[in-house]
């Protein structure tokens, strides 16, 4: 591979970071080269101690491991495995948001309050909480309470609540017929790790199915973390900011935010204003620039406009900058390469999070009780940092980009409802039943270094968009398209096929935008997918027909996480064509690949598209939209 990165800050701190002999984590993947065959393959096995087993699926080997697993056990328990893992990350964090709210009821969270409180009404309807004669902390506590409900339901029978009240009927019964409805988040899990051990579900099939369920789990932990979340912190509207390296200034604190989780972020934004003077007397005549890494970036650029420095792979570059003075971390994505780099430079790594601390950082212990305290702890900490500053050291690329972000579900359908007040639905609907939006594809997932960093993003994007097909992204594929300025006006003007031009400039005008909708909507961050599970719901709901009938795809170009594992099998669970543009760890098992890529059309009426090649790719996700169309007799 001779292009690591397909953007110029990164290609230009790489040169920078080989120059200086520091290491990043393409030096780091090219150490691994070549790869482990059998692991790519999905056929090794160390769930016991009988092996490591190595089952080789050409013929030529042991066909079996010790305990008699074949490759199709092997590797469906890997995959599931995966789920269950990426399916526990996101869970948790709706967990912790949930919590917060019940801690918030019981005055024991005194720094928060709900900011969206016509988000939280709503919330309590879905729920069939009635406001009726109660105070505004008994209703907290009872969302609460009917939330982590879903994390302990011991009656197999009744769905878990946000699962149930969140899908078209129809989807609903296709699932529970099928066997793979959670009634309780951690027992999905627990399922998953317990016939996975040694002695128990040798049926890959079987196996699998319990895989839906597991990322059916994750759907649900997703969901409720974002709803949650919206009440909490507010709900995203659209907002004009920029991304890449370029948004760190020389003259101020730069405070970068990194990981998954916006109940410390948010209070980060709130004391860097707080403090701001503390900076200009220490020297930074700009005071502080707080920016945002992977997915905590992601959600304070939904909501306040913080600018976003990088994605996922490339978050050891804005510490090669010699400018960033500190990085707080909270959970997830989170490299622990960056505690060896941060000896190379002044900058402060502070972990806040029990479950994620790293050699050679700084850990301040984050609780919602004293978020306020410990938030000001960490400014302070990035201000002693500041005055460490080596000014030789400082090299910042003079690279960034406009981003339009702020599109919730509901700021999609207040843009609509200047179209049509009465039924915002309706101009979306007609465009796609027209033919002007030929289908809507969602971006997500995550960078990988085996690939040219955005690369297949923005090829992916820009071959559907010149075919009319109305784009979304949330996570690091969202973060790809912001540094790449594709979440512009000006992007729809070069990049849009006219009738898809048209529909974005009508609705852009109709909002006041002075010109059209961005070419690509950012959602938000990994665990906001289901903001475009919720915009698509409602569509099928208005027609009267299920998810597996929407002309709706989703692609993630990067994949590479156990949540990317899991949210790509939630979407075929829930009927989407999903392409993958990494090829994962399944070719071990020739049952395994005809169920996730054939099979599942029968089950679920989703299934996975594996294309490495992003032209390819895109013609493959644009014929699955063709496919729904047809059926759709449109």
């Amino acid at each position: 591979m001779d292009k690591k990165s397909y953007e110029p800050c990164a290609t230009e701190m790489l040169s920078l970071a080989k120059a200086n002999k520091v290491e990043t984590v393409w030096d780091r993947y090219e150490q691994q080269l070549p790869q482990c065959g059998f692991g790519l393959l999905g056929v090794c096995c160390r769930l016991c101690w009988k092996g490591p087993c190595r089952v080789n699926p050409m013929g030529d080997g042991p066909d079996r491991g010790v305990c008699g697993a074949d490759v199709h056990t092997i590797v469906a328990r890997n995959l599931i495995r995966g789920i269950a893992a990426g399916t526990a990350a996101h869970s948790d964090h709706g967990r912790h948001i949930a919590k917060t709210l019940l801690e918030m009821s019981e005055g024991h969270a005194p720094d928060y309050v709900i900011k969206d409180q016509e988000k939280i009404h709503a919330i309590a309807a879905r729920l069939n909480i009635s406001p009726e004669g109660k105070a505004h902390n008994q209703i907290l506590r009872e969302i609460a309470l009917a939330t982590l409900e879903d994390f302990s339901r011991q009656d197999e029978k009744i769905p878990c609540t946000w699962l149930e009240l969140t899908i078209p009927a129809a989807r609903l019964a296709k699932l529970t017929a099928l066997g793979v409805v959670p009634h309780n988040i951690d027992a999905s899990i627990a399922d998953i790790m317990a016939r996975t051990h040694v002695g128990t579900d040798a049926d890959p099939v079987n196996l699998l199915l319990a895989g839906l369920r597991g990322s059916l789990a994750d759907y649900t932990g997703m969901y409720l973390a974002t709803e949650l979340s919206d009440a909490l912190f507010g709900t995203p509207e659209p907002v004009v900011t920029s991304a890449n390296l370029g948004v760190i200034k020389a003259n101020c604190v730069n405070i970068a935010v990194n990981g998954h989780n916006p109940l410390l972020s948010e209070f980060i934004c709130d004391m860097a204003a707080e403090l701001n003077a503390e900076a200009i007397e220490a020297g930074a005549d700009g005071g502080i620039n707080v920016v945002g890494v992977c997915c905590t970036g992601n959600e304070v650029l939904m909501r306040r406009g913080i600018p976003l420095a990088t994605n996922y792979l490339s978050q050891e570059l804005p510490m090669l900058t010699g400018a960033l003075d500190a990085i707080v971390v909270d959970v997830q994505c989170i490299m622990p390469s960056l505690g060896k780099l941060s000896e190379c430079f002044h900058t402060k790594l502070i972990t806040t999070m029990s479950s994620c601390k790293i050699p050679g950082a700084t850990h301040i212990e984050f609780h919602t009780q004293t978020a306020r305290e410990s938030s000001r702890e960490i400014i302070r900490l990035a201000i002693e940092a500041y005055n460490r500053r080596d000014y030789d050291k400082v090299n910042i690329p003079q690279h960034s980009n406009t981003v339009i972000g702020g599109f919730s579900a509901e700021a999609i359908v207040e843009a609509l409802r200047k179209l049509d007040a009465n039924d915002p639905l309706k101009p979306l609907l007609d465009n796609i039943v027209n033919g002007n939006i030929q289908g809507v594809a969602l971006f997500a997932g995550c960078n990988t270094p085996k690939v040219p960093q955005d690369q297949a993003y923005l090829t992916i994007a820009k071959e559907l968009a010149k075919r009319n097909v109305l784009l979304l992204a949330t996570g690091c594929g969202a973060g790809a398209f912001a540094k790449a300025g594709m979440m512009t006006m000006e992007a729809t003007e070069e990049f849009a096929g006219d009738s898809l031009k048209a529909v974005l400039r009508a609705i852009g005008e109709a909002a006041g935008l002075k010109g059209p909708l961005p070419l690509v909507l950012h959602m938000g961050s990994c665990v906001d997918n289901t903001r475009a599970v919720s915009l698509a719901v409602a569509l099928a709901n208005k027609i009267g027909v299920d998810l597996d009938q929407l002309p709706v795809v989703a692609s993630a170009p990067e994949c590479m996480s156990e949540k990317a594992l899991s949210i790509g099998t939630w979407a075929v669970s829930l009927g989407f064509p999903t392409h993958l543009g990494v090829i994962p760890q399944v070719l071990g098992s020739s049952v395994v690949v005809d169920v996730l890529t054939e099979k599942a059309k029968d089950l679920t009426g989703g299934y996975f598209i594996v294309e490495t090649d992003p032209q390819a790719a895109a013609q493959k996700i644009y014929t699955a939209i063709q496919d729904r169309r047809q059926l759709l007799g449109i």
